[in-house]
């Protein structure tokens, strides 16, 4: 079965056709740059015009930056306000005239892991975290997805912890790789403490350079980058749509 899976981010909307058996992308992702934060009109044409370039009839899968209620937006990170409360289903649905699935983004790329990467097969309590604007988090015990787990958002020092520990930090102040990752071993040991993983899975664009940091990480849980890599999104958002 073939799903558009579209990964919505804090900066823009890839997409890309998904067989949603194998996991395998079907055609060159395409990206659609938006404001951040991103008005939901503008994010409602960035969707009619990815349905547009593939020339897309069927169903569509969309990993959406914010908690996902019965279908409906209720927390919303870094795309902004105007999304909030709003039927994530019905608003896209009526943008691209498809059948459309909505899920948590981070939750969209933990499920196409546990399907198709680094967490197939694997029993017991599974995390996966995907850092960049902010960090999502997917949390899975015996396979089962804990859906909405927004570890991103656990209070530090008065902040949301992302705010101290996301790849976006990292490049706003000029951080070296040891410099970032001791940030990082301070989430991941409050996490751990929470939920005890055996197995940690990191994403974005930084699990690609895990060489550089992954050695300088202090955590009782094996840490494996994301095999998926930044296709996660794509793939898990398709699951979505099935």
């Amino acid at each position: 079965m073939k799903v558009l899976g579209i990964d919505i981010g804090g900066s823009s909307f890839k997409a890309a056709p998904v067989d949603i058996k194998t996991g395998r992308l079907l055609a060159e992702r395409f990206r659609v740059p938006v404001a951040s934060p991103c008005p939901r009109g503008e994010g409602l044409a960035a969707a009619r015009q990815i349905v547009a370039h593939f020339k897309w009839k069927g169903r569509i899968g969309i990993g959406f930056p914010g908690i996902i209620l019965d279908e409906r937006i209720d927390a919303v990170g870094n795309l902004g306000d105007e999304w909030e409360k709003q039927n994530g289903v019905k608003i896209f649905s009526k943008a691209t005239g498809c059948k459309v699935g909505v899920v948590n983004d981070a939750d969209a790329a933990g499920l196409a892991e546990m399907r198709f990467g680094a967490g197939k097969g694997r029993d017991g309590t599974v995390l996966m975290l995907t850092f960049g604007t902010g960090i999502g988090s997917a949390l899975f015990y015996r396979g089962q997805l804990f859906p909405n787990a927004e570890l991103g958002h656990v209070p530090w020092e008065g902040e949301p912890i992302e705010k101290f520990a996301s790849a976006a930090v990292k490049t706003k102040l000029d951080l070296d790789w040891k410099e970032w990752t001791d940030r990082v071993n301070v989430y991941l040991r409050v996490v751990e403490r929470l939920f005890s993983p055996e197995l940690i899975i990191i994403g974005g664009g930084v699990s690609q350079d895990h060489r550089m940091w992954f050695k300088l990480l202090h955590t009782r849980a094996k840490v494996v980058p994301a095999k998926l890599h930044n296709d996660a999104g794509i793939v898990g958002a398709a699951l979505a749509g099935e």
